[in-house]
């Protein structure tokens, strides 16, 4: 019987019954459960990263996407103040769109 010890996706136990398997699950308690999540998005963005097919690298993202609205639930933050975030840092700093790579600073 494989062990999986990782964070799923809430209807994964439904999808795993009606494959007519059985699965032992818990729900985790609010520190465990983002410990879990960050781990989760780790495992995600590496898949991103390796990601060669366009509509595999959107599922990825995807993914990725759903760990910070869980996230986000835990910590009991709106994506709209996330949103709000972003868009402060982005007007400060500048987003990543333009693909600047910096290669060195000098220092005086």
């Amino acid at each position: 019987m494989p062990v999986y010890n990782k964070l799923v996706r809430d209807l994964i136990p439904e999808v795993i019954q009606k494959d007519g398997k059985k699965c032992t699950t818990c729900v985790l308690a609010p520190e465990e459960h983002l410990g879990e999540i960050k781990l989760k998005m780790q495992e995600e963005a590496l898949e991103f990263k390796e990601a060669t097919e366009q509509k595999d690298a959107i599922e990825e993202l995807a993914d990725v996407l759903e760990l910070v609205h869980a996230a986000l639930d835990v910590y009991n933050v709106s994506y709209q103040e996330l949103e709000r975030v972003r868009l402060a840092k982005k007007e400060k700093r500048g987003g990543f769109s333009d693909g600047i790579y910096l290669v060195e600073v000098e220092d005086d």
